[in-house]
């Protein structure tokens, strides 16, 4: 086949699923086009394309100042055409043509067929499962549905990506089969909701299901389970985790927040002892298992009685990662038409750092307590001469890193050992990365 004449660059903003948005686009496109690396800037992209983010105020924010840098580079004739997709052009479609007007095309986040039709993209038979990767070839991320069904007062997703839908398994094992084909041996489950998978086409919560099939594919060593909701969370996959050893003991289960009060407001469908039986289950039926949460300070109705809760719950949940974010008032949502942002700006960053403070004390006591022990990693990439390292309760791109250096009487490459399993004894600890040696290969 011969080479593309024209070269295509894609920026993706955002979270994890913008990114397989970008990677099913660019598979599609390939044929037609050389694809640059996100991050080259030598070489002249004749299209330039730009995943936005409209989540949060601080994401907004950071997608139009992307947005603004393209049009300089297109100034300066650095890139050709400028097309923007994703959730802020989903959010604004209306307002950001007539704003910016020298990006050539604006496209949305719920369907790419216009965008790959403005590529000139033709029926040429590649598989929609199919997907450039962008992430390092040994993992990748599986985005099981689209949209959300679930009316949190503070997040705008539903009514920028819609209501939920579930990929058909049959599709996604497919699409595993992509991966695998490819050298990909762990896949990150994603979703709005991953625990929501399945009810609108099989009528019942499927993910352990789905766990079980993605686990057969040749070639896959590790799932892991992200965006899973707390609300009717199912047994069955703690019951996957506990048992299929392909599951990754992990689980990234934003909570955000255990003050009966705040999660009413919030609209979450669970209360503080829901969520501290949860936790206790959790615990219980997968033993050693990394919970990593996400919390909201400063929502409306958060007094100081309501922080304390929150802070007292954190202390007593130990959770081995934990992030945090203020709220903030996004136009649309049930939370910005029907509360007033009560809480000063000066208290959320307050709330905030007390929060983060207490938890960084808990995440090196947890590092600390890994120290002499042996545990299995893969090998993310090679950095001066180390390599950065993950294992089962490590995430990629979230979490921290466990940092192995060979010994220079090794005998091996260190470069060899990229995208490759071993066993580590870690060594050293601090609050975010791990220091290890190599046990056996």
């Amino acid at each position: 086949m011969p080479k593309p004449e024209h070269t295509l660059q894609a920026v993706t903003l955002g979270c994890s699923k913008n990114r397989v948005d970008t990677e099913h686009v660019l598979a599609q496109a390939g044929n037609l086009y050389e694809i640059l690396p996100e991050s080259e800037h030598s070489r002249h992209a004749d299209i330039f394309l730009l995943n936005t983010c409209g989540f949060i105020g601080d994401a907004k924010e950071e997608s139009i100042a992307a947005i603004f840098e393209a049009v300089r580079r297109k100034n300066d004739g650095e890139i050709g055409k400028i097309a923007v997709f994703g959730c802020l052009s989903e959010r604004y479609a209306a307002e950001l043509p007539g704003l910016v007007p020298e990006v050539d095309a604006w496209f949305g986040a719920r369907d790419f067929t216009p965008l790959l039709e403005w590529l000139g993209v033709p029926g040429n038979g590649i598989s929609e499962r199919d997907r450039y990767l962008t992430t390092p070839g040994h993992y990748a991320y599986l985005k099981i549905s689209e949209g959300c069904d679930r009316r949190c007062s503070y997040c705008a997703i539903p009514f920028i990506r819609g209501r939920h839908r579930s990929v058909p398994m049959e599709d996604l094992v497919e699409e595993a089969g992509f991966l695998a084909a490819k050298g990909v041996k762990e896949l990150v489950i994603i979703a709005q909701d991953t625990t929501y998978y399945g009810i609108d086409l099989y009528h019942r919560r499927a993910l352990a299901e789905l766990l079980e099939r993605l686990s057969r594919v040749e070639g896959i060593e590790w799932l892991r389970i992200h965006y899973s909701y707390p609300a009717d969370f199912p047994d069955d996959v703690l019951e996957q985790m506990a048992s299929n050893p392909k599951v990754c003991r992990y689980m990234d289960i934003p909570l955000q927040h255990i003050s009966d009060k705040v999660l009413s407001a919030m609209h979450r469908s669970i209360d503080g002892e829901g969520t501290r039986r949860l936790v206790r289950r959790m615990r219980e039926k997968v033993p050693g298992l990394v919970l990593r949460t996400t919390m909201i300070v400063g929502h409306p109705g958060e007094g100081t009685r309501e922080f304390g809760q929150l802070l007292d719950f954190v202390r007593e949940a130990k959770f081995e990662r934990l992030g945090a974010f203020m709220y903030s008032e996004e136009e649309g949502t049930y939370g910005a038409e029907n509360y007033r942002d009560s809480v000063r700006q000066s208290t959320k960053q307050r709330r905030l750092d007390e929060l983060m403070e207490l938890q960084s004390g808990i995440s090196l006591a947890y590092n600390r307590s890994r120290v002499g022990s042996v545990t299995k990693v893969i090998a993310d990439s090679l950095s001066d001469g180390v390599l950065v390292c993950r294992s089962e309760f490590e995430s990629p791109e979230v979490d921290g890193e466990i940092l192995v250096k060979l010994p220079d009487d090794s005998g091996v490459d260190p470069h060899s050992l990229v995208g490759r399993f071993f066993d580590v004894r870690i060594t050293a600890a601090g609050e975010y990365d791990l220091e290890a040696e190599i046990v056996s290969f």
